[in-house]
């Protein structure tokens, strides 16, 4: 499986307006977190996961979501290249990251947050999350 995007949409009328991505099951969620990196540390990097599939949705501001595939756990290539996907509260998508890739999230406006599914129970996270040096792949931007 790759990383993909689930595109939803909004509505507007007089009374406001509905921002939504039908298209997202939750079959699978096992819980979900808000993340708002701080104004000093802008850029929450790197957790790889095995087992555990990602599902970011942007609720304020914007991030940059960075992902590279493992090549292998215990001493992955530094030459993988980073990929990166843009998100902002205007956007109305979930970005997917399967099992098996290490992501960062960059905030890029203050005050920004966003919400992550995990298909993994929190009694798990343990045997799977695994953390790799901040500058360990090189962000580009």
């Amino acid at each position: 499986m790759i990383p993909k995007i689930i595109q939803g949409g909004n509505f507007s009328d007089h009374r406001g307006t509905i921002s939504y991505v039908n298209d997202f099951k939750f079959t699978d969620i096992e819980r979900f977190y808000i993340i708002s990196n701080s104004e000093e540390n802008p850029i929450r990097a790197w957790q790889g996961h095995k087992l555990d599939n990602k599902n970011f949705y942007c609720l304020t501001g914007s991030f940059h979501i960075h992902f590279v595939k493992i090549d292998d756990w215990q001493n992955p290539s530094k030459d993988i290249i980073v990929e990166t996907i843009f998100v902002s509260v205007n956007d109305n998508k979930i970005v997917h990251i399967p099992a098996g890739y290490a992501n960062a999230i960059e905030s890029l406006e203050k005050d920004s947050k966003l919400i992550s599914f995990s298909t993994l129970p929190l009694t798990n996270v343990s045997d799977d999350d695994i953390r790799y040096p901040s500058d360990y792949w090189k962000i580009n931007g």
